[in-house]
């Protein structure tokens, strides 16, 4: 099947623009055109700008991107290269959810804390606010 540049977009979730810049970096390869030139995509074209898409979400910059298509399209060869980038994003996206789930355990204690305050069974204590001082 044949895409558009606009039912692309719409498959992969992309903007027109974004799926635009993808195409004049160089990060789509081996792009047609129809008689109108305007470009049209395959599937296997779909699949790669998926895969973009997925890349882009695991923190990829267009760089990396570029240099790992450069891997992809010299085949098989490179696949320990490969693995070796995309294991640095995995490494780095644990970390990201390590801090992200720390950041919701504050939140979680923080609102409960709240909650008990509200509900009188705890004095308020502020770490910004000095307490008067007993005498």
């Amino acid at each position: 099947m044949i895409y558009t540049m606009m039912q692309v977009c719409k498959k992969a979730n992309l903007t027109y623009q974004t799926l635009k810049f993808y195409c004049n970096e160089g990060l789509i390869p081996n792009v047609k055109r129809d008689k109108n030139n305007r470009r049209v995509f395959d599937e296997r074209n779909l699949k790669w700008i998926q895969d973009l898409v997925c890349l882009k979400k695991c923190g990829m910059s267009i760089q990396e991107m570029k240099d790992y298509l450069d891997l992809c399209l010299q085949g098989e060869s490179t696949i320990p290269q490969r693995k070796e980038m995309l294991t640095k994003k995995q490494e780095a996206l644990r970390c990201s959810i390590e801090e992200l789930e720390s950041s919701i355990a504050y939140i979680d204690w923080k609102q409960s804390f709240y909650d008990e305050v509200l509900s009188g069974k705890r004095p308020y204590v502020s770490n910004l606010i000095p307490m008067e001082e007993e005498t």
